[in-house]
């Protein structure tokens, strides 16, 4: 298994002071900025685009960890790819064709990384389980931020580690101080933090909680 990583993200930082909070997370020792990318479709909230992800890339040496929760995913990873990104997620419930994006998301240069929701089998990808570098296991509903973990989650996180022993393995979905241990007990490696940074009086103290909570 590879090194446990914080991978804060954005979507719950302060966007009008946010080369301020990328910097507060690089020195708190944060591995990887995640980004989510929402449509309003595939889930029912809307976020960002490229664009804005370009400028975070801008703003940081860390690598983008960029999540599209988006329908047709397929006609964007290209732009994602572009700006840089190191792991390009898709949902594996937004498309028809899982195999043929994550073999172009390599072919793009990126790293391709599938999703599943949080009532989504792990069956449902075993096949495409040696196209990927990560798969992220979703423990909250996407499309909002500040959820609480669901439990069930971490035995989909269990399954998957014995299936694959060496891929990392990320949760994104109501991880805090509390509970991060258990979901690295389960088998997770790379962990998604929002709000239980980023709305916190001092993002870098508290992101530094975490990286010594999983190290």
């Amino acid at each position: 298994m590879n090194n446990s990583i914080i991978a804060p993200s954005v979507l719950n930082a302060n966007f009008l002071n946010l080369k301020d909070e990328i910097t507060a997370i690089e020195k708190g020792g944060a591995g990887l900025v995640h980004l989510d990318i929402m449509d309003g479709h595939f889930v029912p909230n809307i976020s960002f685009g490229p664009g804005i992800s370009a400028l975070i890339g801008k703003a940081t040496t860390l690598p983008l960890d960029c999540h599209l929760m988006i329908s047709n995913p397929e006609l964007f990873v290209e732009e994602f790819a572009r700006i840089g990104s190191h792991y390009i997620t898709v949902q594996a419930e937004s498309t028809w064709h899982l195999d043929r994006i994550l073999n172009r998301i390599r072919e793009l240069g990126a790293k391709p990384a599938v999703s599943i929701n949080p009532a989504t089998p792990i069956e449902n990808i075993q096949w495409i389980l040696d196209l990927v570098d990560m798969v992220l296991v979703m423990s909250v509903n996407p499309g909002f931020g500040g959820q609480s973990l669901i439990p069930y989650c971490l035995d989909k996180i269990r399954k998957l580690r014995e299936m694959k022993p060496n891929l990392d393995i990320e949760i994104d979905g109501g991880i805090k101080l509390d509970n991060i241990l258990d979901a690295k007990k389960a088998g997770a490696n790379i962990f998604v933090v929002g709000s239980a940074i980023f709305k916190t009086d001092s993002p870098e103290t508290t992101c530094k909680k975490f990286v010594e909570k999983v190290r």
